[in-house]
């Protein structure tokens, strides 16, 4: 006879395909994190979608239906960036027409790409992998992750120059050293960390790359 303990007992529920495993919760969103963590470490090519789905805890079955092929599955991370980088670009485009001085106005620009790049830091390793594709994905990383800020930021360093409010060269090339040299500093914060404490104290690390960008501009 069966003891009370045996037969009370509720088998455990099997994992089926193309569904997380039992009390995880595993949605689109989480998906393309994780999708954009690995594409940033390995590159588009050394990805594979089940690696992303054995990081993700769930079976490749799953983003084959919300995503379909590796090709979309990685246009749906650039999206999902560009999507969470527009309030930023549309807070830095209001700059221009704001009552700030030119050189004010890109110090508070800089200000808030920062506070996104601390907020995110696994999309400037994203950005730093992707710049290597060629093709159709080359073109939609700079059309949906590279133009739009562009467009904005630009203009605000050019007029900064023309006053003479700060030393601008060229302000193309401006924009590209702010932007990858702010956004490499806080991603490999690991690397940092092995010569100072810095990233240790985020609040402090985020103050001292704003002043440090802010000094560089002259």
């Amino acid at each position: 006879m069966k003891s009370a303990a045996t037969s009370h007992t509720t088998p455990a529920t099997k994992r089926t395909r193309g569904r997380p495993a039992q009390g995880t919760s595993v949605g689109p969103d989480m998906l393309l994190r994780n999708a954009r963590r690995t594409f940033a470490k390995r590159g588009y090519d050394a990805t594979s979608v089940r690696e992303i789905a054995r990081e993700s805890g769930v079976d490749a079955a799953l983003l084959a239906h919300h995503f379909g092929s590796k090709e979309a599955l990685w246009a749906a991370v650039v999206e999902q960036i560009a999507q969470h980088a527009a309030p930023m670009i549309a807070a830095t485009a209001a700059l221009r027409t704001s009552p700030l001085g030119v050189r004010e106005r890109v110090e508070r620009a800089l200000e808030i790409y920062i506070d996104k790049v601390f907020d995110e830091p696994d999309i400037g390793l994203f950005f730093a992998t992707a710049a290597t594709e060629e093709g159709e994905r080359f073109g939609l990383l700079v059309e949906r992750m590279v133009r739009p800020y562009h467009r904005v930021l630009v203009p605000l360093l050019a007029d900064a120059g023309k006053r003479e409010a700060l030393k601008v060269v060229d302000a193309n090339v401006l924009f590209f050293m702010l932007l990858n040299g702010i956004s490499k500093t806080v991603a490999y914060g690991h690397l940092v960390q092995v010569f100072s404490a810095l990233p240790k104290q985020q609040a402090k690390y985020k103050r001292v790359v704003l002043e440090t960008a802010l000094n560089m501009l002259g």
